[in-house]
């Protein structure tokens, strides 16, 4: 009996870590907010891309790879101010596998929102950031990282 339940165990640790989509692994996100005005944050997303991928920029300029994409959750507590901002070396280069020049970032890139408090108060931005990466050999199934970040108080 116990060598059924560790077996079991070992089972659901190894689908756990194999049910990591492959661009979540070679890109390390830092989320974080900066006080700029009395009542408005930059929401700040730092992507720390491994060094033989590259992921892909919001426009990326033909149709195929999946873009870098945030996706917020509705808080009546805040209002976007514009959109998203990229702030890095943006990359255009033709690839053969896509037909076209496609927009991407190598090593790190920045992404900015800029957002408004409508009250003095705590609250959170939260979502998800889609994203997929590629290196010169293959491309990783696209990942979706969840983000929660604290801004006001």
């Amino acid at each position: 009996m116990h060598r059924i339940i560790l077996l079991v165990a070992i089972l659901f640790s190894v689908g756990q870590v194999a049910g990591q989509s492959g661009s979540a692994r070679m890109v390390n996100w830092t989320f974080a907010s900066k006080k700029i005005a009395d009542d408005t944050y930059e929401v700040r997303f730092l992507a720390d891309i491994n060094g033989k991928f590259h992921m892909y920029a919001q426009d990326v300029g033909v149709e195929g790879p999946v873009a870098t994409t945030f996706t917020f959750h509705r808080n009546p507590l805040l209002d976007f101010n514009g959109k998203v901002k990229e702030v890095g070396k943006v990359v255009r280069k033709y690839e053969d596998v896509w037909g076209g020049d496609v927009n991407y970032f190598e090593n790190k890139v920045e992404f900015v929102q800029l957002i408004k408090l409508k009250k003095k108060i705590k609250t959170t931005v939260g979502g998800t950031v889609e994203f997929m990466v590629c290196d010169d050999k293959e491309c990783l199934p696209p990942a979706e990282v969840p983000f929660k970040i604290s801004v006001g108080g």
